[in-house]
């Protein structure tokens, strides 16, 4: 699913409405990708955790909580640890910790654009409990260091200023 997470709007608090609209996109994309696929096995309550797991992550943005887990995670959601790491190995196709550093690193490459963020505050910025194992997390979602990351970003854009003159 092409996450709402660059795409939300800024605010300090999550409305209803917001999570409305996420249930609807996130249903949507579930009849999709999902409700005609005999390959993926399912059941009814898997769409409603589904959805709840993006509205935690998208909306609520539970993954700046450095010490989120999957019992923490399935208290909020009120489901048990099993219902809802089937749920999220099945159907986004990781472990909780993939996907949750996947949107941690998400959040740091906003923060890199932006130029908000000191690189040296973006770990504990982003969630993470220590400098290397936001590093691994980086590399592994984007391929390379924040730091080159960084230097593909300033180029881009210095690219594309070119181009617009």
């Amino acid at each position: 699913m092409d996450y709402l997470f660059l795409h939300r709007d800024k605010r300090t608090f999550t409305s209803e409405r917001q999570k409305n609209l996420l249930f609807r996109a996130a249903r949507l994309y579930w009849e999709q990708k999902y409700a005609d696929n005999e390959v993926v096995p399912k059941r009814k309550v898997d769409c409603e955790l589904y959805k709840y797991v993006l509205y935690y992550l998208e909306v609520r943005q539970v993954f700046l909580d450095p010490k989120l887990s999957l019992k923490k995670l399935s208290d909020m959601i009120e489901t048990n640890q099993t219902y809802l790491s089937n749920v999220v190995n099945r159907y986004f196709g990781c472990h909780l910790k993939e996907l949750v550093n996947t949107y941690r690193v998400e959040y740091a490459k906003e923060l890199l654009r932006s130029g908000k963020c000191l690189p040296e505050e973006l770990p504990q910025r982003c969630g993470f409990l220590s400098r290397s194992a936001f590093y691994a997390a980086f590399k592994k979602v984007t391929g390379v260091s924040p730091k080159r990351y960084m230097k593909y970003e300033m180029r881009a854009q210095h690219s594309e200023s070119i181009n617009y003159v």
